[in-house]
């Protein structure tokens, strides 16, 4: 069975410079789909975007009629009748033009609003390995800027540029229409801007790649230090960080200047050999025009001609900017879309029924990084309704279990099993909703405090959750906020103390009922007065279900019916406290560090804890 979840060395959501491989074509086939569920929509900006294109060349030929059949020979009245079709034809212009760009903005709107829904919607589906690899700064990139770069195509790009196309095509029929030969002058001038668009085309694509490297770059160091504030203003880093942005922000800035230098380079040469066509205009007609062979209106309405044409073909090259810089975005967002790095989902599920919560790990090996071992060989067994109990030191492989029994990485040898199923079968969903998840950083989200305990299920109800709030005697202070139970809770919950976070936490993980029960240092973050109150509490929940303790001090795993000692991913010891106590290994060193030696002083300091990577050390 191919493990898709399984992290391979140096795995990036992207390599942070220009692909060379990738067919605009493509990306714009793959956007496609956003905009075809809005025929209607797409169709009616196309024909008024067209309708626009085809009326604004009439201009310069009405002029030439004006001038020629009318001026020449002093036709008042025909002149006001023209001058009136003039204005008419502004008018049609004017309609089309207010069309087309409301209907073009309002597809580009919706379009992306789905782009944004599928690549919310592919987030979550990622595995754990994936943001364990990739900055959030990075991914806010993609969401934000990088969609709103397509908006902007998607809005103002696409059909716009096929009415430029339009519009150009449609110049050049009336300007073979009114005079051939002085059609071609005004053309010798193409090839030098072709070739200059080609090279322009060749380095601002280089140019707006390495802009968005730097704007990913500029989020992610954004994020990470405006998350990490405090950090960063307790050991003065202030000046050290300042500097580090400044260096990114000048990179940003250096990107940026790379690309407008191609541009003020080549909006002159575009300008130029506008100037150029003119006066090759202006100097062959000036000797048909004495040759007779040539009429003014005609030299006329050429250099309108010549004004209306190259201004479609500088829009193109501001479309062109647009493309660009929306095409390495859509290269960015479709490369996440594609990544696939995510549990696979069993092709037979296996849904159990009654679940008793027998939890079997069967010679269990995990790496996160190809084959460096974070859990080896590892097999125990809880029976429904034990409580289990995991020490040892920082990474030795405790809450890597628990990432395992929850589904959010599959292990690279052996199995895990859920009264005797193996998980694998088991759908996530399925697999996660009997399994209550209390972890010592506590995660809240914006929202009530309501919210945050039933996460939006609306089968949980006011009664239920006060409930579960009093056996954890969280009841206590959440009355107390203002609001009480809609308390809005702010961004992480950072206006409530880090007790109050896992006091919550707790009434989330008691209120969805679930089979079996995980405690990461659960308690660590509340005062011993609580922690005893918690316990008591924790008692009456754990009973009748399989509970899975990851705990530092001895006193809250000593009730387990079974210990498990963990150090570099492989079991040192396993059984009751008594049982570890009398073998007089790792865990007998533990506690007579903890007990033995100082118990006046654990008994007056409850939240001291000695590091156990010494003591497992020293145990080796």
């Amino acid at each position: 069975m191919e493990n898709q979840s399984q992290p391979k060395k140096g795995l990036q959501m992207e390599s942070d410079t220009p692909s060379g491989n990738v067919l605009d074509t493509l990306l714009l086939r793959r956007l496609y789909r956003y905009v075809k569920p809005y025929p209607v929509l797409l169709a009616s900006a196309t024909v008024l975007t067209i309708s626009a294109a085809m009326i604004s060349p009439l201009r310069p030929y009405l002029t030439k009629l004006a001038i020629d059949s009318y001026i020449a020979i002093g036709d008042y009245a025909g002149l006001f009748a023209l001058s009136m079709v003039f204005l008419g034809v502004l008018g049609l212009e004017a309609l089309a033009q207010f069309g087309s760009t409301y209907l073009t903005q309002l597809l580009g709107q919706k379009a992306v609003m789905s782009l944004r829904l599928d690549i919310f919607t592919h987030l979550q589906k990622l595995s754990l390995s994936f943001f364990d690899r990739n900055p959030i700064g990075r991914l806010m990139t993609r969401v934000t800027n990088d969609v709103e770069t397509l908006n902007e195509m998607l809005s103002s790009g696409l059909v716009s540029l096929l009415g430029d196309v339009f519009q150009l095509t449609f110049i050049i029929v009336m300007m073979f229409i009114l005079d051939w030969r002085l059609t071609l002058v005004t053309f010798s001038v193409l090839p030098l801007m072709f070739w200059a668009t080609m090279v322009f085309k060749k380095y601002v694509r280089i140019a707006y790649q390495d802009v968005r490297t730097e704007v990913a770059r500029l989020n992610a160091f954004l994020q990470e230090h405006i998350t990490g504030m405090m950090i960063v203003q307790l050991f003065g880093r202030e000046q050290k960080e300042f500097e580090k942005h400044a260096d990114i922000n000048a990179a940003h800035r250096d990107a940026n200047i790379r690309s407008v230098w191609y541009y003020s380079i080549f909006y002159p040469t575009i300008e130029l050999l506008s100037a150029i066509a003119l006066g090759l205009i202006i100097w062959y007609s000036s000797s048909r025009i004495l040759e007779h062979s040539l009429t003014l209106g005609v030299v006329i309405s050429f250099v309108q001609y010549v004004a209306l044409f190259f201004r479609p073909l500088q829009d193109l090259s501001d479309k062109f900017n647009i493309m660009q810089t929306a095409v390495t975005s859509a290269e960015r967002i479709f490369k996440l879309l594609d990544q696939k790095v995510f549990i696979k989902e069993p092709e037979q599920p296996i849904v159990p029924k009654n679940i008793r919560g027998e939890v079997r790990f069967e010679q269990v090996s995990f790496a996160y990084i190809d084959e460096h071992w974070v859990l080896h060989d590892v097999s125990f067994e809880a029976k429904a309704g034990e409580k289990i109990a995991l020490v040892g030191a920082t990474g030795s492989g405790k809450s890597t279990i628990i990432n395992l029994l929850c589904k959010f990485y599959e292990p690279q040898k052996g199995r895990i099993l859920l009264d005797g199923i193996d998980i694998r079968h088991i759908p996530e969903r399925e697999l996660r909703r009997h399994i209550g998840v209390v972890l010592q950083d506590v995660f809240l989200f914006s929202g009530s405090v309501r919210d945050n305990i039933t996460l939006g299920n609306p089968d949980i109800t006011d009664a239920e959750i006060e409930r579960a709030a009093a056996l954890v005697g969280a009841n206590a202070f959440i009355e107390k906020l203002p609001n009480g139970y809609h308390y809005a809770v702010q961004e992480r919950g950072s206006a409530l103390s880090t007790g109050q976070r896992q006091l919550i936490s707790f009434v989330r993980a008691m209120v969805y009922n679930p089979k079996i029960l995980v405690l990461d240092e659960a308690t660590s973050s509340v005062d011993t007065e609580t922690e005893q109150f918690i316990e008591k509490a924790l008692e009456t929940l754990m009973h009748g279900r399989t509970s899975i303790v990851i705990a530092h001090r001895l006193s809250t795993v000593q009730k387990a019916d079974k210990i498990i000692v963990l150090h570099r991913g492989v079991i040192r010891e396993m059984g009751t406290h008594q049982e570890l106590l009398q073998q007089r290994g790792l865990y007998h060193k533990l506690y007579e560090l903890q007990y033995a030696e100082r118990p006046s002083a654990y008994a007056e300091h409850d939240k001291a804890r000695l590091s156990l990577a010494s003591v497992l050390e020293k145990g080796k």
